[in-house]
């Protein structure tokens, strides 16, 4: 997954504007060596921020190209719509319904044009320079659709026992249920989200600076709770999806709401998650696992 739309850029790290000289950078630069290095009482996850921003900008030369929307780490990193790779192995593959990351993917494009303005030309709305320069709430929808994406390839791998839907309508579309993962430990519905920097957890709802006002979890919940009415069915589990740096534990719990385990997971150790269950929760085997998804198939539509 190429690196977030919601990362700081190394101007941001270093306090500088993008416009400042190579010689206010260097000044500033060494600055913030200076206030975040841990030997002194700094922060050292800021610390490392601080040298992987000089890596990205510290001469000219790398300057000029993360300017033109490379870097040294990542030599065109783009965010086109659902990149392909190749398949590692030929396990059968869960099935899968519906475009993940599809709704999110238009939305971001209609709000770049009506930032951009009406009847200007935009030769490639993924590249970076140009992601880097838009408001923080088109990155942010961006991010949601890569976001999305990663989680889609991972329970994609859990294997043929699984069924997902992807992008499932429950009323609005910006209130839908990124995934829906039916298997042999339970029913879960996913959240997946890039807020663009850490969570924690307090009173079963995620907090945090970059969260804001937003109630992931309430609205997880609120969401599931309208498709298990419609199709007549309970969810083992409900599950935000986040990515590794974003959270201090693999897993978080977030308590129980309307019988269903509700947890924050960091992305990597999601398909252990839904392979192993939670703890307490009956898994699902015949026949009952083909009546839920029977109910799904004939209820789920998508955004």
């Amino acid at each position: 997954m190429p690196e977030s739309p919601l990362d700081s850029s190394p101007y941001e790290v270093l306090g500088v504007p993008a416009s400042a000289s190579q010689e206010e950078l260097r000044r500033a630069f060494r600055k913030a060596l200076r206030e975040t290095h841990p030997d002194t009482g700094g922060d050292p996850a800021r610390f490392t921020a601080v040298q992987l921003a000089w890596e990205r900008v510290g001469t000219v030369e790398d300057r000029a190209a993360y300017d033109a929307g490379r870097s040294s780490t990542e030599p065109h990193p783009t965010y086109t719509a659902n990149p392909t790779a190749a398949r590692q192995d030929t396990r059968p593959r869960a099935r899968s319904h519906g475009h993940p990351g599809g709704w999110r993917r238009e939305r971001y494009l209609e709000q770049l044009r009506e930032w951009v303005g009406r009847g200007a030309s935009i030769d490639d709305p993924y590249d970076a320079a140009l992601v880097r320069s838009a408001p923080r709430e088109i990155r942010r929808t961006l991010a949601d659709a890569l976001a999305e994406e990663a989680t889609a390839r991972i329970v994609g791998g859990l294997g043929i026992g699984f069924t997902i839907w992807h992008d499932v309508a429950t009323g609005h579309p910006e209130d839908k249920i990124d995934h829906v993962v039916l298997g042999p430990t339970g029913l879960w519905a996913l959240l997946s989200e890039d807020f663009g920097g850490p969570v924690r957890v307090r009173r079963g709802e995620l907090i945090g600076e970059a969260v804001g006002s937003e109630r992931p979890v309430h609205e997880l919940a609120a969401r599931a709770k309208v498709l298990a009415r419609q199709a007549r069915v309970r969810f083992t589990g409900l599950v935000v999806v986040l990515p590794d740096d974003a959270l201090d534990e693999p897993v978080a719990s977030l308590g129980s709401i309307r019988g269903a385990a509700a947890v924050a997971v960091r992305r990597s150790v999601l398909g252990t998650l839904l392979r192993g269950g939670v703890a307490g929760a009956a898994p699902i085997g015949g026949n009952e696992l083909f009546d839920v998804r029977t109910r799904l198939a004939a209820s789920i539509r998508f955004v």
